[in-house]
């Protein structure tokens, strides 16, 4: 029997369940050199927490996290809660001794996703993570060693998009439409995901933005109801006589150059009419191409410009084979599919390697990885605000 790692979850809602899901699954797919143990689950909804815990199977529960990240048996703290907070609950938890995994965006401001990077930075005991999971797609992992062996050759282009359409007007005003919880909207929502992405797949680095248009197409929204429900804080039934202000952007375009030359484009929105989840991503070279989309998950294109023309095309390769592709060895036979939930049991099975002292299947973003990111987000906004490019060098 492997060691255990136990784990305290902040956050009981859309990712709240994710998380909770992985941590119930990864030791029956994947042989753990550490076990994670479901400690305690917190929350602001007591009512609700109960049977959260019941249902997903975490042994005890709690409304106070700073109580709970003081634990001594705590090993792990996982935050999974709106933007604003991940801050003081991470520097809580590094004070306390404990491994930190984080929610992206990794924070609502820079200033405080540099404090986290800080602090993280000063601590060897501690480990940090970022739940960047579209990293664990197979079909994502197969593209980033691609890259990396050089099959693509130089690269020149890189192409992101992360389209959705669930932030209509009669989308409540909820923490995700607030500045002051969010940071941001679609922008650190979604744009955050393609940008580490393209940073994870081409393994550079983006130097400098510039084209940024960042709109609010919907400055007013109906308040929640009181006890209403909805997915990932997108609660659907509101008061339609009580509006309040949403201050985020709906969405925000940017290009980008690269630190080896390659240009990109990214594009991120909560109201592409008819997209429901359409994270996509294509990288060309000079030697090929990759092509990736979420809601074809499983599939990854490939174009190989050496081929002879005669025959030469883009190729449909399906990223479920064991032994030939990241993590596809640890579930199904050939062909069958993956879904969303797998890319989280994918990163803690990484995660307990990384804590055990292992390499993960795939590199794991740290707070330090992230800020990258989170730096990119800021310079969009800059960029956007005053009209001009902004050089990465010029944002710390």
């Amino acid at each position: 029997m492997p060691p255990s790692c136990n784990i305290a979850l902040l956050g009981q809602k859309f990712m709240g369940r994710a998380h909770s899901n992985a941590y119930q699954r990864a030791s029956c797919f994947f042989n753990l050199p550490l076990k994670p143990v479901m400690h305690t689950i917190v929350g602001r909804d007591l009512i609700a927490l109960a049977p959260f815990a019941d249902r997903w199977g975490w042994k005890k529960y709690n409304t106070s996290w700073k109580e709970v990240v003081k634990e001594s048996a705590i090993d792990l703290v996982d935050i999974s809660t709106p933007n604003y907070m991940h801050a003081e609950q991470a520097l809580a938890a590094l004070s306390a001794g404990k491994h930190v995994a984080c929610e992206k965006p990794l924070a609502g401001t820079l200033k405080d996703a540099r404090a986290m990077k800080v602090a993280a930075s000063r601590t060897r005991k501690c480990k940090t993570f970022v739940w960047y999971n579209y990293r664990r797609c197979p079909a994502v992992a197969l593209a980033h060693e691609l890259v990396k062996s050089g099959k693509l050759g130089k690269l020149y282009h890189v192409r992101a998009r992360y389209l959705q359409s669930w932030g209509g007007p009669d989308t409540p005003l909820v923490w995700r439409f607030q500045k002051k919880y969010a940071g941001s909207g679609a922008h650190g929502d979604l744009n955050a995901h393609i940008i580490d992405m393209a940073r994870f797949i081409t393994g550079d680095q983006i130097v400098e933005v510039s084209g940024a248009i960042a709109e609010t197409f919907i400055s007013e929204r109906p308040l929640p109801n009181a006890g209403g429900k909805g997915a990932v804080g997108r609660g659907r039934s509101a008061h339609k006589a009580a509006v309040g202000k949403s201050d985020v952007d709906d969405c925000v375009l940017f290009l980008a150059r690269f630190h080896g030359g390659a240009v990109g484009s990214f594009e991120a929105t909560r109201l592409a009419t008819g997209h429901d989840n359409d994270n996509t991503i294509e990288i060309n070279g000079e030697f090929g191409g990759v092509r990736f989309a979420f809601e074809d998950m499983n599939v990854l294109w490939y174009y190989d410009a050496r081929e002879d023309a005669t025959t030469a095309g883009w190729r449909r390769i399906m990223c479920t084979s064991a032994g030939n592709h990241p993590y596809a060895g640890a579930w199904w036979p050939d062909g069958h599919v993956l879904g969303y939930e797998h890319t989280f049991v994918n990163m803690v099975a990484d995660i307990m390697a990384s804590l055990a002292g292992k390499e993960p299947i795939v590199p794991l973003p740290t707070f330090a990885d992230a800020y990258e990111t989170q730096r990119v987000l800021e310079a969009a906004m800059l960029a956007a605000k005053h009209r001009s490019a902004v050089r990465l060098s010029e944002v710390k």
